[in-house]
């Protein structure tokens, strides 16, 4: 059972990824779960920039675009042992599960930490609406 989770947005932001944050934090305290935020996408992770979110963090962002938690790419993720180094550090703050919020490389990334055992969730977010197996990401009917 997930007792907490975090939600992440990764490369290029995309209106839309704030009420994707929101909609998370919401479902998820509403559910008895705990959710955190990682800020500056994957890089977060190594570099441990979490924030709580609850209801009123998340509240009056709906509007607003690009994204709260701020974004990144991360070389990190692309070392050998980095997805298993992030899992590591996810572990250790507790967190059960990884929502990630972006394009091809995020989800790349997303699917890497789920190949080494991690729970993930990937939403697509990308103005181009390039990933394969989506009709239409976060972000493209702006």
């Amino acid at each position: 059972m997930i007792k907490k989770l975090a939600v992440l947005t990764s490369g290029g932001d995309s209106p839309g990824m704030n009420p994707a944050v929101r909609s998370i934090t919401r479902t998820a305290i509403n559910q008895g779960v705990g959710v955190v935020g990682i800020q500056n996408g994957y890089q977060g992770i190594y570099d441990r920039e979490f924030v709580e979110l609850d209801t009123i963090s998340v509240s009056g962002k709906i509007r607003d675009s690009g994204t709260m938690l701020y974004s990144s790419r991360c070389k990190r993720m692309r070392d050998e042992d980095g997805p298993q180094v992030a899992i590591d550090i996810l572990r250790e703050e507790n967190i059960d599960g990884l929502i990630v919020i972006g394009g091809d490389g995020s989800l790349t990334g997303a699917n890497k930490l789920c190949e080494c055992g991690f729970k993930v969730i990937g939403l697509p977010g990308t103005i181009d609406n390039d990933l394969y197996g989506t009709e239409m990401a976060i972000g493209v009917d702006s």
